[in-house]
């Protein structure tokens, strides 16, 4: 007999998407307007229609997948996943056009937008990867709500207040997403998480589908950090591409070979190896405007991987034990410690490059603040989403019913039969 869930999500979960939806189709039938020029932004469509399908594989597939791991939470994985990523591109694209709409009225709309948007849907997808497991589909749609209203608050503070370019802002979506969802997590915590949910495990299929979805993130990953890169610059687009390749191989060498000697068998931990092989990717992408040699990439990519792999054998247990952040998706060692290390790599590197001392100065100094803006805004929003969603109006899934489809799917074949 299958088991007994909680009432329905349609008095919460249906109004609330519909009112968005239409929410947004007011906007956008009273804002928006497609951008005529196919040269918007010195960018031909042609060339930026690829790189767009890129990050969208990424975004859909890379994620959607990547989080099919737990043995009785796929559908709700990868079904969430595409939810929460249109309501994020569809709201962030909005408020990234509110400065557009003040000065002339209308919201223009082109494939730069999309880029912008799905970026800010990253964040947002790094964060609920902390929570993954222990919230509803309602929960999910207020998280993106706010996290990507304050990701793109983030990034407007960063580029107005310290005149920050566009590609450093944005790629702090690794350290933004994590520590909302650390701090989202904390706010959420369950007691008894210690001892792990009895759901809260993989086998060899979900393994399976999982590592699918990293295999489409390491493909992409070029795409992904070079989207942004100024492409009237002469080869600094190609730089990007090659740099995030390379940290990204070594990166996964590395993971392979560091996986082997934290076993205790002397065998490869598969989830470990997940987490690992993106580190590169993610600290070259904080960092990859100042990255200018193959060999620089290659030791941020190196040393990413004994980072990530160091603090997902050891760090998760103890942000669990000493924090109450259950984290599941362990996003601090994949995304967070990875995504402070490029942005040290940054700072060092920047000034490495630096001739003139006084121009270093400011430029650490600005840096950090840039760091410390970044980190106390998304742990404030954080703090703001968790108090919200612990309001049972939401009607949070019960400890037994967390990490399991039945609690929110359909399935035919599994119900009561009277």
């Amino acid at each position: 007999m299958a088991p007994q869930y909680a009432p329905s999500l349609r008095s919460r979960l249906a109004p609330l998407l519909l009112s968005l939806e239409i929410g947004f189709i007011i906007i956008c039938a009273l804002c928006f307007e497609i951008e005529s020029n196919v040269n918007a932004h010195g960018t031909a469509f042609s060339s930026l229609y690829p790189e767009f399908q890129d990050v969208n594989v990424m975004v859909i597939l890379g994620f959607g997948f990547l989080s099919t791991f737990l043995v009785r939470y796929g559908f709700s994985s990868s079904g969430f996943n595409l939810l929460v990523v249109v309501v994020a591109t569809q709201w962030s694209i909005i408020l990234q056009g509110i400065e557009s709409w003040y000065y002339r009225g209308k919201i223009r709309i082109h494939l730069r937008n999309l880029v912008f948007a799905e970026m800010c849907t990253a964040s947002a997808l790094i964060s609920i990867g902390a929570v993954l497991g222990t919230t509803n589909p309602v929960h999910l749609v207020l998280i993106t709500l706010l996290e990507v209203s304050g990701f793109v608050l983030n990034v407007w503070l960063v580029e107005t207040l310290l005149k920050t370019q566009p590609l450093n802002s944005m790629m702090l979506l690794h350290v933004f997403g994590s520590f909302f969802g650390l701090m989202l997590t904390s706010i959420l915590y369950r007691q008894g998480s210690e001892q792990r949910f009895e759901k809260e495990k993989f086998d060899r299929k979900t393994g399976l589908f999982s590592m699918l979805g990293t295999l489409f993130l390491w493909m992409f990953w070029p795409s992904f950090n070079s989207v942004l890169v100024d492409s009237r610059t002469p080869g600094r687009k190609l730089g990007a591409v090659c740099s995030t390749y390379l940290a990204l191989s070594v990166s996964a060498v590395t993971a392979a070979a560091v996986s082997v000697l934290l076993n205790p068998k002397g065998k490869l931990n598969p989830i470990l190896m997940q987490s690992c092989m993106l580190a590169g990717g993610v600290a070259v992408g904080v960092s990859v405007s100042v990255v200018h040699h193959p060999w620089e990439a290659m030791i941020i990519g190196f040393i990413a991987a004994i980072v990530s792999a160091t603090g997902f054998q050891h760090l998760k247990n103890h942000m669990l034990l000493t924090f109450k952040c259950h984290d599941t998706c362990a996003v601090l060692s994949t995304h967070g410690l990875p995504g402070l290390l490029g942005w040290l790599a940054h700072l060092l590197l920047q000034i490495k490059d630096s001739d003139d001392h006084t121009t270093a100065i400011r430029f650490a100094v600005f840096h950090i603040c840039a760091l410390l803006i970044t980190i106390g805004l998304s742990l404030s929003m954080g703090i703001i989403t968790g108090l919200l969603l612990k309001w049972n109006f939401w009607r949070p899934p019960q400890d037994k019913k967390c990490f399991d489809d039945q609690a929110f799917w359909e399935f035919p074949h599994l119900a009561v039969r009277k």
